[in-house]
């Protein structure tokens, strides 16, 4: 069977024979196919192919593989994405889902397989609007009732949306990242008179400053070299309806200043443009961070955030609503058993335990995606042993302690120093049980500081869904820093594998 409309395909692969194979394949099928030999040639592609779906090899030439999967996902979260190797290593299988992978293929790719993945992936675009405006609003739904389900905090949250929905109240929406701040908005939306006219939602933090303005207010032709015809900006498309600009507190002060002119008179000018346009659009922000500490060090207006804090809604982190996580887990291990087409078993009272031991430091969205790497690899212990690695305490983006995972009973981690890494200036160690009679103090403090790095690491990579460059920011370390601890931790966990 056919698809029915020119979906774009973008294939990244080294492979010039497999990626041309591919191509033929997928062409002869009505899919408008695209190629790259290469990660950074892929990056560039994308930006203009704008592709629905990608099949990418975990090692294709130039950027790594998982580095282009991350950078993909970072441009255009809600691509699909179908990684590709000639070995489907369960490691690798693990962490390409942790970046944002919706499936994973081994090579040599079954045709017939592959056709019935993309059309399970693309089925939603390939549906007519109000099939989709149906199963959209279905799944919205499902997802508020959970996300409401048990919790006396969620019902403070609940009422407080229940009151303001139905105004033009503009909404501050706050709360660590993965608490499921994009379901409240859109649960606002949902409820409110506009709930007929678009939503539109943009990331501030995944957009560079200096394209965030076009962007968001569009640009007339000649603004700059390029620039051959009108491009109409987020708050053309969101008029009538709802605009939903999430990590607020990470744009720009220059265009802080233009977004607080919308507010306050209702109009804009695009670049390049020499008037101004009116528009009716309610905004709602989302933010992790505390704005008022922005504030106070000039990073955000002061004027803006009262205008944007008119109705402020505080979503608290799952470390403080652990009794709801028997009712998550039910709730995403249907959702990706159907998506995947997989029936693991349940996770077992002792899995069930440990999680509820756990400190959660990326929230709901990290028990989403620990039950979707669960479906896919169906390895319980895998599972366990990432929340019951002891965490220690790190600064959140938003200046508050995150705890990781705490031990219950007699108060003791079971944090032990390492075995000697396979390199002797690394400083990521697996964590190995020694004999701590044989070695010294210092030797023990110095092995234990290493093993605190590298579980700091890990669960800023955590909260940030491995995005590298943002953790590093966090940790207040250059990028290719992280990038060189990274692969020290892999050298290590593999000669500790083979030891």
């Amino acid at each position: 069977m056919q698809v029915s409309a020119r979906l774009r395909v973008l294939i990244v692969d080294d492979d010039r024979a497999q990626s041309q194979f591919l191509s033929a394949h997928l062409m002869r099928r009505s899919y408008d196919v695209s190629s790259a030999l290469t990660g950074d040639e892929a990056i560039r592609m994308f930006r203009v192919f704008d592709p629905a779906l990608v099949l990418l090899d975990a090692d294709a030439r130039g950027m790594e593989g998982m580095e282009t999967l991350e950078r993909l996902k970072q441009i255009k979260p809600d691509v699909s994405v179908i990684m590709t190797a000639s070995s489907g290593a369960p490691e690798m299988v693990f962490r390409a889902s942790k970046l944002g992978a919706d499936d994973f293929m081994a090579k040599p790719i079954d045709l017939p397989a592959l056709d019935q993945r993309m059309t399970r992936l693309l089925d939603g675009q390939r549906m007519n609007s109000d099939a989709m405006q149906f199963r959209d609003h279905v799944r919205r739904e499902s997802d508020f009732s959970m996300l409401f389900g048990t919790s006396p905090k969620m019902e403070d949250v609940k009422t407080t949306i229940g009151q303001v929905a139905d105004t033009n109240a503009t909404v501050l929406i706050r709360g660590e990242s993965g608490t499921g701040k994009e379901v409240v908005a859109r649960m606002v939306f949902s409820h409110s008179l506009r709930s007929e006219k678009p939503f539109v939602k943009v990331n501030c933090a995944a957009i560079p400053h200096e394209l965030l303005e076009s962007e968001l207010f569009g640009y007339e032709p000649g603004a700059f070299t390029g620039a051959n015809r009108q491009k109409l900006g987020k708050f053309d498309l969101a008029h009538g309806g709802t605009i939903f600009l999430d990590e607020i507190s990470e744009m720009h002060p220059a265009l802080q200043a233009k977004l607080l002119h919308v507010l306050q008179d209702g109009g804009f000018a695009r670049l390049g443009g020499k008037r101004d346009i009116a528009v009716d659009v309610r905004v709602l922000a989302a933010t992790n961070k505390q704005l008022e500490r922005a504030v106070e060090e000039g990073l955000f207006r002061e004027d803006l955030f009262y205008r944007l804090n008119v109705v402020s809604i505080h979503i608290p982190p799952l470390r403080e609503r652990l009794d709801e996580i028997p009712l998550f887990l039910d709730f995403f291990m249907r959702k990706y058993s159907e998506y995947y087409a997989k029936q693991p078993p349940p996770f077992t009272d002792y899995a069930v335990s440990r999680m509820m031991e756990y400190g959660w430091p990326g929230n709901i969205r990290e028990l989403e995606n620990l039950v979707k790497r669960y479906v896919i690899v169906g390895n319980e212990s895998q599972i366990i042993r990432e929340i019951s690695t002891p965490k220690p305490q790190v600064l959140s983006t938003n200046g508050t302690t995150v705890p990781g995972w705490e031990p219950k009973g007699n108060g003791h981690t079971n944090l032990q120093p390492a075995l000697p890494a396979a390199k002797e200036d690394s400083k990521l160690l697996t964590p190995r049980a020694v004999d701590v009679e044989s070695l010294s103090l210092l030797e023990i403090g110095r092995r234990a500081a290493m093993l605190a790095e590298r579980e700091a690491i890990e669960r800023v990579l955590n909260e940030t869904r491995w995005n590298r460059r943002q953790a590093a920011k966090i940790l207040k370390v250059s990028y290719k820093a992280l990038l060189n601890k990274l692969k020290i931790m892999e050298e290590c966990d593999h000669a500790t594998k083979k030891s």
